[in-house]
């Protein structure tokens, strides 16, 4: 009973980084609605914005907090929340990239991520009586790692140092560092 006390003083915004299951239903639900309205009214600026530097102060007032001017993103780029994005130095994110941050989304210094790729933190329950649920596990990206065009990185996941993910791929587990994955669910092709 004591940590039912204790998480219920957590708030949602904490919890949602913390994982687990969040239902429909929490009492503090509405605010996760508020910030996706406001992200959802900036992302027109920051989709419309004219080079890498408006591009960069835009999202930098998405995500709340300063992205470096080392890092380089491209429009377009898709995000519900924002706010669980933290993004290192000397990043590049590629064009048409989605990233589902509920979760949370912590990218290390010195990572390339191709066009389309969507990072995915935010999932839902198999069971029917629970799908109405957000189950969120955060994803971390390790320094030096390259994920290729059009792959999808799942919740729950960590690349490692120096990986890469080959395009396309769609990765369900964790991935060593210093290593090759590729493939539909990736598999270790290679060690680098």
């Amino acid at each position: 009973m004591k940590n039912n006390m204790n998480q219920n003083k957590i708030d949602i915004f904490e919890r949602m980084l913390s994982g687990g299951l969040i239902p429909f239903t929490d009492p503090e639900y509405p605010k996760i609605f508020e910030e996706v309205s406001k992200t959802i009214n900036l992302s027109v600026a920051l989709n419309t914005s004219i080079n890498v530097d408006q591009i960069r102060e835009r999202l930098s007032e998405i995500i709340g907090q300063q992205i470096d001017k080392s890092t380089t993103i491209f429009t377009p780029f898709h995000t519900n929340f924002g706010r669980h994005i933290q993004i290192g130095k000397n990043v590049f994110i590629n064009h048409a990239c989605t990233f589902l941050d509920l979760g949370g989304i912590f990218i290390e210094d010195d990572v390339l991520i191709g066009p389309k790729v969507s990072i995915i933190t935010e999932s839902h329950p198999l069971n029917p009586k629970e799908r109405k649920m957000l189950d969120l596990k955060s994803i971390n990206i390790k320094r030096n790692a390259w994920i290729g065009a059009n792959a999808t990185i799942l919740p729950g996941v960590t690349i490692g140092e120096n990986s890469v993910v080959a395009a396309g791929s769609v990765v369900t587990k964790n991935v060593p560092a210093n290593t090759i994955v590729a493939g539909i669910p990736a598999k270790i092709i290679k060690e680098i």
